[in-house]
Parts: C-alpha cells; sequence; structure tokens
C-alpha cells in the first residue's frame, strides 16, 4: 500500500508544479500588462526587474495554488483512468477513497501551509511591492533623444536631434535650448555633432558637442527696453554637464502601506476592526446627540410664555411632548411660526441624518474590507481542499489525460469560482448580506459539489449520461401520475 500511496503522490508531484508555473505565468502576464506603461522606459536593473517579480508571484499565489491543485489533480487522475490503471487499482479490491486519500492528505498540508503563507507573506510582499512601485512611477523615463522631435526629459534644456548613428551614439545637427536660468529662451545652442551619455549612477548628463555656436540674448531688469544686446560664441568641442533629478531609484517607505487591509495579517486585521467598529459606534452616538428633536417644541413654548405667561401651569408642562396640544394653545401668527420652525428643524435633521448615513456607510464599508480578508486567508487554504476533492474525482470520471479537456474544465470551474467568489465579496462589502455569508458562499457551493462527485466516483455513478437523468425525470413523473390514479380510484 505504501508503493502505491507513493505512486499517486509521484504522479500527481509533477503535473502540480508544471501547471502552477503555467498559473503563475499566466496571471504574471497579465498583471505586468495592466501595470506596462509604469515599468517600461525607466531603465530598471535586473536587480529591481527580478525583485517586482517575486513579489508579484506571492500575491498572485491565492490564485494560482487552488488552480494548480484542479488543474493537476484532474490531469493525474484523467491519466490514471485513460490508461486503466485506475480500473486495475479498482478490480485489486482498492477503494477510489484509499487511492485518492495520499493527494488528500498532500492537500491537506498544502492547505495549511497556504494559511500561513497569506497570513505572514502576502502581507509583507503586499507592502514591498506597492512601495516598490510607487518608487517606480516617480522614476523619470530613460532619456530617449528622437530624431526631428524636442526632447524636455532632462531638466532645464530641450534638445533636438536631426538625425543619429546606427548605434546611437553620434548625435547630428543638435539644437539645444538652455532654460536653466528660467529666462526663457535667451541661450540657444547649434553644433554639427555631438554625443550624449548618461553616468553609471544616472546623477549626470555630460554632453558633448562639437562645430558649434551658441547665442545668449543678454536681457536686463528694465522692462520698458523692447531690444537687448546678444552674444555669440564659437566653439569646436564643448562639454556640458548637468545633474539629474529623479533619475534614480527613490525607495519609498513601506510605512505607507502598513494600514491597507492586505498588508495586515489576522491578528492585526482584528485590531484594526475593533477600532473601526468603535468609531462607527462614536459616530453614530454623535449625530444621534446632535439631532434637534425638541426645537420646535421649545419654540412653541417660549411662544406662550411671551404671550401670555399666566399660561405656564402644570398642565402644559406635563403635555410638554404632545406638540398637537401646544400648538393648539397658541394664535394663528404663532403657529405659523412655531410650524416653520419645525420644517426648518426637520430639514437640518434630513441633512444631518444624510451626512451620518454617508459617513457611517463608509466606514462600514472599509470595515468590511478588513473583516473579508481576515476571512480571505482561511478560504483561501480551504480552496486548495475543495478543488482537490473536484479535480480528483472528476478525473476519474472524466479519464482523458494530458492538458487538452483538464485544462478546459479547470478553467471553466476555476471562473465559475472566481465569479461567486467576487461576487459575495462585493455582496459582503456593500453590506447586503453578511460578510460571513458573502466570503464563504462559493465555499459552501463547491464542497458539497466536491464530496458528491467524491461519492459518485467512488461508487462508479453516472455524473455525465444525459441518458440517464432523463431516465430519472421519466420515472418521477411517471410516479406522480400513478399517485394521482392511484388517488382517483381510491376516491
Amino acid at each position: 500500500m505504501k508503493r502505491l500511496h507513493f505512486f499517486i503522490i509521484k504522479s500527481f508531484i509533477g503535473p502540480f508544479f508544471v501547471t502552477l508555473i503555467i498559473s503563475l505565468f499566466v496571471l504574471l502576464m497579465q498583471f505586468l500588462w495592466v501595470y506596462l506603461d509604469d515599468l517600461v522606459g525607466k531603465g530598471l536593473d535586473l536587480e529591481i526587474i527580478g525583485e517586482f517579480i517575486v513579489y508579484t508571484l506571492a500575491l498572485l499565489m491565492t490564485n494560482a495554488l487552488p488552480l494548480a491543485i484542479l488543474l493537476a489533480s484532474i490531469m493525474t487522475f484523467g491519466d490514471l483512468g485513460e490508461s486503466n490503471e485506475l480500473l486495475a487499482m479498482k478490480a485489486a479490491g482498492i477503494s477510489l477513497y484509499r487511492i485518492i486519500s495520499p493527494v488528500i492528505v498532500l492537500s491537506i498540508c498544502l492547505s495549511i501551509g497556504a494559511f500561513f503563507f497569506s497570513n505572514r507573506v502576502i502581507p509583507e510582499a503586499y507592502r514591498k511591492l506597492y512601495a516598490l512601485m510607487k518608487s517606480i512611477q516617480e522614476l523619470k523615463p530613460e532619456i530617449v533623444v528622437k530624431e526631428g522631435v524636442f526632447s524636455n526629459e532632462i531638466d532645464g534644456f530641450s534638445i533636438k536631434v536631426g538625425k543619429k548613428s546606427r548605434n546611437g551614439d553620434m548625435l547630428y545637427d543638435i539644437l539645444i535650448y538652455d532654460h536653466r536660468d528660467h529666462k526663457g529662451d535667451v541661450n540657444v545652442t547649434v553644433a554639427d555633432s555631438g554625443t550624449m551619455k548618461i553616468t553609471k549612477d544616472k546623477k549626470y548628463m555630460i554632453l558633448n558637442l562639437y562645430s558649434g555656436q551658441s547665442y545668449t540674448e543678454l536681457k536686463t531688469d528694465d522692462h520698458r527696453k523692447t531690444t537687448y544686446p546678444s552674444r555669440t560664441d564659437k566653439f569646436s568641442n564643448w562639454t556640458i554637464r548637468t545633474e539629474l533629478q529623479d533619475m534614480e531609484l527613490a525607495r519609498q517607505d513601506e510605512g505607507m502601506f502598513k494600514n491597507q487591509y492586505k498588508a495586515l495579517n489576522n491578528k492585526q486585521l482584528l485590531l484594526i476592526e475593533d477600532s473601526v467598529s468603535r468609531e462607527i459606534d462614536k459616530v453614530r452616538e454623535q449625530y444621534s446627540l446632535g439631532l434637534n428633536y425638541f426645537g420646535p417644541v421649545s419654540t412653541g413654548l417660549n411662544q406662550i410664555i411671551l404671550h401670555d405667561p399666566t399660561k405656564i401651569t402644570t398642565p402644559v408642562l406635563k403635555h410638554y411632548y404632545e406638540i398637537e396640544s401646544l400648538v393648539a394653545t397658541l394664535d394663528h401668527p404663532n403657529k405659523i411660526d412655531v410650524i416653520e420652525s419645525a420644517l426648518n428643524t426637520a430639514r437640518n435633521n434630513m441633512r444631518s441624518i444624510q451626512v451620518a448615513e454617508d459617513g457611517i456607510r463608509l466606514s462600514l464599508r472599509n470595515y468590511n474590507r478588513f473583516d473579508i480578508e481576515w476571512h480571505k486567508k482561511y478560504t483561501f487554504s480551504l480552496a486548495c481542499l475543495i478543488f482537490l476533492l473536484i479535480g480528483a474525482p472528476l478525473g476519474a470520471i472524466i479519464r482523458k489525460g494530458g492538458l487538452g479537456m483538464p485544462l478546459v474544465v479547470s478553467v471553466v470551474l476555476f471562473i465559475f469560482y472566481w465569479i461567486m467568489s467576487t461576487t459575495g465579496e462585493k455582496i459582503a462589502r456593500d453590506s447586503v448580506s453578511g460578510v460571513w455569508h458573502g466570503v464563504w458562499f462559493s465555499s459552501l457551493v463547491f464542497l458539497p459539489a466536491g464530496l458528491y462527485l467524491t461519492y459518485k466516483a467512488a461508487n462508479d455513478s453516472i455524473v455525465f449520461n444525459a441518458g440517464a437523468y432523463a431516465d430519472f425525470f421519466k420515472k418521477l413523473i411517471f410516479w406522480k401520475k400513478k399517485r394521482i390514479i392511484d388517488e382517483n380510484v381510491e376516491g
């Protein structure tokens, strides 16, 4: 039996690592495509690019690992079924439960590891990745001088090149506007040729110009002048050295993202949820105390005091909260004033309530994000086990190996799971339902489906035969008709 278990695990491990790499690669390409504009043309070192990819792969593991388990399990047991090895095991008296038990144990271990990975590694990777992305976004693009187009990427200079050599080392017909003095286009340089180099530390640009002239307009502080003197300098070799700003990657502080819900572990999430919950209760209490419930009543009471102080008797005070009785004691002008005051107070209260609702809704949405992330760390680990319970029996039923049919089935099932998970999270985030119901909805649907498929595959039951289901419904309809006839006969 140990040899059999070793054989099953060995058959599963190979496809698992292959499908995990493929899944990570596909998801990585999609992620890079989204942020392509922020990465291209920045002249990033291989070390920075490698660091960016490693952090990204850590975040993508939440989707790649369950998908890889699903696809690998379908491929493994599909291959065993297609080669009749699964049939031979069953003929030897080994049940499907015992056949897939080593893979289930392995999946449980992966699930436990996935939880600790999502609770410890992913928050750290999230902080580092988005701090690095922020640094890259603020990094200026690499200086690229194009033919016939002014380049303004160098601070204080506007450069135009008529032609470039094939390897790009030599520039011809160079026109440069020097704006370092912030006085406009008063300094112009023309050169027949030249070279431009950036130091290795990307702090300085060195521009060597050959056979050219420099024109400088000598402006003065007297704005009444309309003409100014100028100076022309000819040169055979001239070197311009200028400091470059924001060309070197400046690391952003990871603490900027430490309070975001994806950058926290479960213990930190619970602390944040507690503080946000107290804040929501505080806001509710503040707005409830701030509402003016008795403004119109107080106004009416003041009108009575001004009109006839003798009416302030015990019966009037006794009916202080009976607005109709209070208003009835007033004359017509004072009654109108009380009603208008009541309407204004009601409108102000409505506006205050609306502001309070918007603030509480925003705070509650923020609270739900932290709560959802807390639950997702558990659903991610459980998904690894669920997809094995679906994939293993499904492969035994389909009996098709390779990447063809298993890939199609896996992608369809995973997309369906992803849609249910995303929809449930959105519903939970908007407080349409409880967070627990929204986040765990997809797991509660797929887990019984996996157990059902495992039971059917273990008993060699027909699952994907439409004729079997048609016969079942025919029998059900026939049974109902027979029952109606028996009832009519008895009646």
